[in-house]
């Protein structure tokens, strides 16, 4: 049997929670590929960093892992990657790439699919699921709903603000940038949103901009989805949670800090039902949110990877690089099957526990954080036995307290809205 190594790009925090549940499960070390050790693996000796600066370039991508291929013959290689970018790029040329490359992620075809917004709402609707009323602007086609026409629409319709603005592509915003952009944008007028508008057209800005209704609550009506299909064609894994709390700053806003897990089983079928509509393979993660006024659930997005915050299926039970195993690497994996959900309530936070506890206002949720914690701990994706020395401890909890002076700053209390 060949040794395996793991080979991530970019190293953002949701690359090292894989290659630390590889690690733990397999015991299989890694490398990461990217333009500097980032702050998640400062640090670290979990994984040995190879630093290139032109990782954004296909060719110089390519040409990167052809020499690591030729620096391990005797090596099956699983590459992974948290970045909608580099999927693409794997996904455009999986053919050029050595055999012994193992590329966990979807087709092309269905890539697009997933990764169109737009494409997404409509698969949604002929499974049946709910996805947001919502407005796609397209810039320098005249056919298309244009700036001016999209705000007409939206007065039409008159739904009241806020709205919630997103890219359709997250690949086409990665390389875009204006004044005041944001991951998300949260318009609280006309005017907010006809000004970001106006940035994107005077830029050209190649794929669609949606505009949203909001559907109300605050986040922690949010929740978090993790799926895994197979080659058989099977849905391997759902797992997923409630947020706690988001992420604040503006370019990561809205990415979940903390969770608490949990089995919601209409929301998983709906996932399940989806991806076997439209053949896809690998991880995908889905956000939806449960609505206040409700209580209905409203499907967003699915991102065609295993998203930031996996590390929350790992500490309910279920090794997500297990998971992966079991349909590429078969050999590496022994025993009866893993469950298809994690049954067990645990807290994955990146955020202080008594910090975390200031922004649940609902006391029957902060009862049930306080239960998950006394049974089962706080799990943090830094926090590794395993990856452990003093200066990693203390970095890790350098890391923990600017986190906690960035909510201060743009997040200091709960709003009603999350925002």
């Amino acid at each position: 049997m060949r040794q395996v190594l793991v080979v991530g790009l970019g190293g953002d925090i949701g690359t090292y929670a894989f290659q630390r549940a590889a690690h733990e499960r397999f015991g299989w070390p890694s490398l990461v590929v990217g333009p500097r050790v980032t702050t998640f693996g400062r640090h670290s000796t979990l994984a040995r960093w190879i630093i290139e600066p032109d990782i954004f370039t296909p060719e110089t991508l390519l040409a990167r892992l052809d020499a690591i291929a030729a620096e391990h013959p005797d090596h099956d290689l699983l590459l992974f990657t948290n970045l909608d970018w580099h999927v693409r790029v794997l996904a455009e040329h999986r053919e050029r790439l050595d055999p012994r490359w193992i590329v966990p992620f979807p087709s092309l075809a269905a890539f697009d699919l997933v990764s169109s917004k737009v494409a997404f709402a409509q698969a949604c609707d002929q499974v049946g699921i709910r996805t947001p009323f919502t407005v796609a602007v397209s810039f320098g086609d005249a056919a298309a709903v244009g700036p001016a026409d999209a705000v007409a629409q939206l007065r039409e319709r008159d739904l009241a603000y806020p709205l919630i603005g997103k890219p359709s592509n997250s690949a086409d915003w990665f390389a875009i940038e204006f004044p005041g952009k944001q991951k998300i944008h949260h318009f609280e007028s006309e005017a907010e949103l006809v000004d970001v508008l106006a940035h994107l057209e005077e830029r050209g800005y190649p794929s669609e901009f949606l505009v949203q209704e909001f559907v109300p609550g605050d986040e922690t009506h949010m929740r978090s989805l993790t799926a895994y299909r197979d080659r058989a064609g099977q849905v391997t894994l759902v797992a997923g949670g409630q947020v706690l709390l988001e992420e604040h700053t503006p370019g990561t806003l809205g990415i979940p800090a903390a969770i608490l897990t949990g089995v919601d089983r209409e929301a998983f079928d709906q996932a399940a039902r989806l991806l076997d509509h439209i053949a896809y393979e690998g991880f995908a993660n889905f956000d939806y949110k449960v609505s206040s006024r409700t209580g209905e659930k409203v499907f967003f997005e699915a991102n065609p990877r295993i998203g930031r915050n996996n590390f929350y299926v790992t500490a309910s039970g279920v090794n997500v690089a297990e998971v992966l195993a079991r349909d590429l690497l078969p050999a590496h994996v022994d025993g009866a099957p893993a469950p298809l959900s994690p049954e067990r309530d645990v807290l994955y936070s990146v955020v202080p526990y008594r910090f975390l506890l200031r922004y649940l206002l609902d006391p029957g949720l902060r009862a049930r954080v306080r239960t998950a914690k006394r049974r089962h701990g706080v799990h943090h994706p830094l926090r590794y036995r395993g990856d452990a020395s003093l200066k990693r401890r203390l970095w890790v909890r350098s890391v923990d307290l600017r986190l906690v002076s960035k909510y201060l700053q743009h997040y200091p209390r709960p709003t009603e809205s999350g925002f």
